[in-house]
């Protein structure tokens, strides 16, 4: 999964999360924490490589199969 990837899953997961907050089961608020912890993680890993992108590390544009300004 690329970095807009994992942006475009953590939105989407904060939507169905929304939609599971309606619902007061437990079983709802079960799957709206792992919901929303699914999304912390994909958002995290955009963060991470945005930031990785961002620098000149070959390691990290070799990680996204890009070529950094080092190339």
């Amino acid at each position: 999964m690329t970095g807009p990837e994992h942006y475009r899953e953590a939105e989407q997961l904060i939507a169905v999360a929304r939609d599971t907050a309606q619902a007061s089961t437990l079983e709802s608020t079960r799957q709206y924490a792992q919901t929303i912890a699914e999304a912390q993680v994909h958002a995290i890993l955009a963060l991470a490589a945005a930031t990785g992108l961002s620098s000149d590390s070959r390691e990290w544009h070799d990680v996204a199969g890009t070529s950094s300004a080092a190339d």
